[in-house]
């Protein structure tokens, strides 16, 4: 307020007195305790939220610290699957433990020497043809490739739990018939033992108990396609004591495995069926009933006259050929792959041999396998829930298959495909370039660990 009424004597101009009114001061004066309040409580809640975010984050890292947990589990129990239900639809326990479980953890179980034997024992059959690392019996190249670049891999052979000798005796193909001949094998093997016995001390040391070897062949160590002479050469001597990586494996007393043995699965390329399944996805449209594409004998006798198959798969080409839900075939075809991937039951009938590569095809195919060998040992059967994902019938039930996969297709079908098309199911039948953690090599340093401490006691008697 300005006041102009109070005259100033003896000078010029006037005088001027300003003075605020009370009631804008004290509006003033509330505006600032306003703004300081607004503060106060700003930074009281401020401190709130950063003591709340403390408190949980404390919390968090007292209930997880290291320390107040118990380190030590138990290993995986790998239990046999359960019988097939249609209410079995959840992932295979073996399977999943199995899963879970770090391949770094074989590192420290297992360790395996490699003999580096001279090219006539491996290298040179594979630079004369390199099919032999291709085809169904190539889990010998397969394995032997993976190990070389594996950490079980130790260069120290006083240090090594095993001791793989990496010998081809698959990789001889013959010139009438194109198919792997054997011939060798024996004479092949037996010089491989002497040049691994006379040059190094570990094989008398154990007697080779502690050695392995792979014999992908039809009936594994006898080292013949027919049945009845693979039975009576038997397992030749230099391997009776040592431990046979084989595709041949029954459930009964045979001469062809009479010797420590692991089941390995037959060999195909996983990059053929990788790109199969990339093109039909494994839930995606099957319009084929029942498929099988192979030899097939019009008469129960072959040229050799033998009885090819035990005559099961002249029966079964007799009883359906002309059955439309049976798409049949005798004749090879390149792109018989996509055939399986379109196909619900994809038959799987021994042939000289009870195994058959069908039964990996069709597992990493999504074709539920009908297996027909009586009495077949399949590969990893601990962890393979091979009976909630196929079909097992008798030699002599074949007339009834039709009856058989009918009913199959209207209780459980369902159930079998879902466990099938579980991808670690796949992942343990296929090798791999490098060993996966759950593949086929991996699993069988598995098997080979759960016999370490077992081994160890037989080297240490000897």
């Amino acid at each position: 307020m300005v006041d102009f009424n109070i005259p100033i004597k003896g000078r010029k101009g006037f005088y001027v007195r300003m003075k605020f009114l009370h009631s804008n001061h004290k509006h003033g004066r509330n505006k600032e305790i306003i703004n300081h309040n607004f503060k106060r409580n700003s930074i009281i809640f401020y401190r709130a939220i950063k003591w709340f975010v403390w408190l949980f984050i404390s919390f968090y890292l007292f209930i997880s610290f290291p320390p107040l947990r118990n380190h030590y589990s138990p290993p995986p129990s790998l239990s046999s699957s359960s019988p097939l239900s249609s209410s079995s639809l959840a992932k295979p326990r073996a399977l999943a433990e199995t899963q879970d479980t770090d391949s770094s953890s074989l590192d420290g179980d297992i360790k395996i020497y490699v003999y580096e034997l001279p090219a006539k024992y491996n290298q040179y059959w594979v630079q004369n043809n390199e099919r032999c690392t291709k085809h169904l019996f190539a889990s010998e190249v397969a394995i032997h490739r993976a190990l070389l670049e594996s950490n079980v891999r130790t260069f120290d052979p006083n240090q090594a739990d095993f001791f793989f000798v990496p010998v081809y005796v698959s990789c001889n193909f013959s010139t009438v018939n194109g198919f792997p001949a054997v011939g060798h094998a024996r004479s092949l093997i037996s010089s491989a033992v002497t040049h691994v016995s006379s040059g190094f001390p570990f094989w008398n040391r154990s007697r080779g108990a502690d050695h392995i070897f792979v014999a992908s062949h039809d009936f594994g160590a006898c080292f013949h396609t027919m049945e009845n002479v693979a039975i009576e050469d038997g397992i030749m001597e230099e391997l009776r004591g040592s431990i046979i990586l084989q595709t041949f494996g029954v459930k009964y007393i045979h001469p062809c495995q009479a010797a420590e043995s692991v089941v390995v699965p037959p060999y195909i390329p996983p990059e053929s069926v990788r790109a199969t399944a990339e093109r039909w996805p494994l839930d995606g449209r099957r319009d084929i009933f029942a498929f099988f594409r192979g030899k097939m004998e019009v008469n129960p006798k072959n040229v050799s006259g033998r009885f090819y198959s035990k005559a099961v798969r002249t029966h079964i080409w007799r009883n359906f050929n002309n059955n439309r839900r049976f798409y049949l075939k005798r004749h090879r075809y390149a792109g018989y792959q996509s055939e399986i991937a379109w196909s619900v039951f994809c038959l799987c009938p021994l042939g000289w041999a009870p195994w058959s590569p069908r039964l990996v095809e069709s597992v990493a195919l999504g074709c539920i396998p009908v297996i027909i060998a009586d009495g077949i040992k399949l590969p990893f059967e601990d962890v393979v829930p091979w009976a909630n994902i196929s079909l097992t019938v008798a030699e002599r039930d074949v007339a009834k298959l039709g009856t058989i996969l009918d009913h199959v297709s209207r209780t459980n079908l369902t159930a079998i495909q879902r466990n099938l098309w579980d991808p670690n199911v796949s992942r343990a039948l296929l090798f791999n370039h490098r060993i996966e953690k759950g593949d086929a090599t991996w699993q069988v340093l598995r098997t080979l660990s759960a016999k370490l401490a077992h081994h160890r006691s037989r080297v240490s008697e000897q």
